[in-house]
């Protein structure tokens, strides 16, 4: 690794019309290294990178490249420079093939015909080195798993000569294998000195792939150059948050059995070609968690149990009446909800009201003779997310504007006006600062104490057991272990999962 800064980035500022979104920033980042930001969802992270890809151009302050003063005036000017920036939510074109995607915008030509045959020998190259030889290079993108799309979203940028990557929490959509050969391809490329910017709330990859650390706060640089293996976790989260987290989980206290018939009952749920044999019982009050590798069955569990997708065989029951196969309108009125993986594009109305995305499944108690009580739908709503700590207060701000913990909790609220028996959470903090996460978790607790039954889906081992009172692990469909969260740990978890041995 270099010593000598290949970006600084100084005193940056960024307005928008009642918005001080940047107040200063600060960051330095050399070849070679992956330079982890960290901060809660609204502290500046998104905006700072797009000042950096020239997306934004900032209203006061000074980017150095090398040492010299540049003006990144428009994306291109920064892509001539080596910046190439990977987002989170990837910006890919459906119709085109893998390898149009990959050289949109440098396509490779000769006197103004285009070299096909070199594209796809590129494509190709360029896919192997990611570990990922079996993506076609001739399909459609818009036909590729979520995984799939990241992995031609990085050989988009390695198909230009980048010096420094930016990764906007590239593992959201990866399992814990594609996880481990992302990090295997970032150490290759800071090898050959490529500089990273690796953006993610899970501190546990921090800790895996990054060197040094600069945090944000409320659009202000808090601490900057922390070298990661001489910084505490609690400090990052003090950091980050402004005050101490004792714990991120919260505490069950005395663990009691619970008792009663089963709220939920599944009795052997198949999905053909997906998932088979699925049998379970959560009681009132229980929290039941699902782990296992992206891709094990376990969204589609949750996307069959909640009527949306329709099962080959078994038997789903709520309060001991048995729900018609494939139908959410039947789920929702038995008192099922359910907050799904994608919130943005499955769980939310983007354009729509805060108040209209909590009502929506409730819209029946606010009209009367047809006509719609707009009035005591906002008061509602209103007091709903107050409850849940909606952050800013106002229940007619754009959902879209909300940041990723925020629109999680408008989810919840959702259900939580609706009064549902059976909550279904899949990957509940996919995207959420830890802050964020901390409450969610305590909304969960809270939520199932007072007697909602809890499924929850998530890809972090630690989530699922921390969280839940009784897990069941399931591999390539099949549940292979079932029993107290407390009698199995993390490393046996993913013992399962791998090996796929009964328990």
């Amino acid at each position: 690794m270099n010593d000598a800064p290949l970006l600084t980035m100084r005193g940056i500022v960024k307005r928008f019309p009642g918005v001080l979104a940047l107040g200063g920033v600060e960051l330095e980042v050399r070849a070679g290294e992956v330079h982890c930001l960290l901060g809660q969802n609204g502290a500046g992270k998104s905006t700072l990178i797009k000042v950096l890809s020239a997306s934004y151009q900032p209203d006061e302050g000074q980017i150095l490249w090398e040492g010299e003063p540049v003006a990144l005036s428009t994306p291109q000017t920064a892509m001539d420079l080596g910046i190439s920036t990977i987002y989170q939510e990837l910006d890919l074109v459906p119709d085109l093939s893998v390898a149009e995607n990959i050289f949109l915008g440098h396509e490779l030509s000769t006197a103004g015909f285009s070299q096909r045959g070199e594209t796809l020998r590129r494509t190709r190259d360029l896919l192997a080195r990611l570990g990922h030889s079996e993506i076609p290079a001739t399909r459609s993108v818009g036909r590729l798993s979520p995984a799939a799309q990241q992995i031609v979203s990085m050989a988009r940028a390695l198909s230009q000569d980048t010096r420094l990557l930016i990764l906007d929490e590239p593992s959201a959509v990866l399992d814990q294998g594609e996880v481990n050969n992302l990090f295997r391809v970032i150490r290759d490329l800071t090898t050959e000195g490529v500089a990273v910017v690796y953006i993610s709330h899970r501190l546990e990859e921090i800790r895996q792939i990054g060197d040094r650390i600069t945090v944000l706060k409320d659009g202000s640089t808090v601490a900057t150059g922390l070298a990661v293996d001489q910084t505490p976790t609690s400090e990052l989260i003090k950091l980050m948050t402004g005050r101490s987290i004792e714990y991120v989980f919260p505490p069950r206290g005395e663990v009691v059995e619970p008792t009663g018939d089963p709220v939920l009952e599944v009795t052997g749920l198949e999905l053909a070609g997906v998932f088979t044999g699925v049998d379970l019982s959560v009681r009132a009050g229980e929290i039941v968690g699902l782990a296992g590798l992206v891709g094990a069955g376990r969204s589609e569990i949750l996307e069959t149990l909640y009527g949306a997708r329709r099962p080959s065989a078994g038997t789903v029951r709520v309060a001991g009446r048995e729900l018609r196969r494939g139908s959410v309108p039947a789920a929702v009125k038995a008192g099922v909800g359910l907050a799904p993986e994608e919130r943005k594009s499955q769980g939310l109305l983007l354009d729509q009201a805060i108040y209209a995305n909590i009502t929506v499944s409730t819209l029946g108690r606010f009209s009367r003779f047809g006509l719609l009580d707009s009035r005591a739908e906002r008061k509602r709503s209103a007091e709903v997310a107050e409850s849940l700590d909606v952050r800013p207060a106002g229940v007619d701000r754009l959902v879209r504007l909300l940041s990723g913990g925020n629109q999680q909790k408008v989810v919840l609220a959702r259900w939580l006006l609706r009064g549902c028996r059976v909550l279904l959470l899949d990957e509940p903090t996919r995207g959420v600062d830890v802050g964020a996460r901390a409450e969610i978790y305590a909304l969960v607790r809270s939520l199932a104490d007072s007697g909602v039954a809890v499924v929850v889906v998530s890809s972090e081992v630690e989530e699922v057991l921390g969280l839940a009172d009784r897990v069941l692990v399931v591999r390539e469909g099949r549940v292979v272990h079932e029993g107290p969260a407390g009698e199995i740990d993390e490393s046996r978890v993913l013992d399962l999962v791998m090996e796929g041995k009964v328990a």
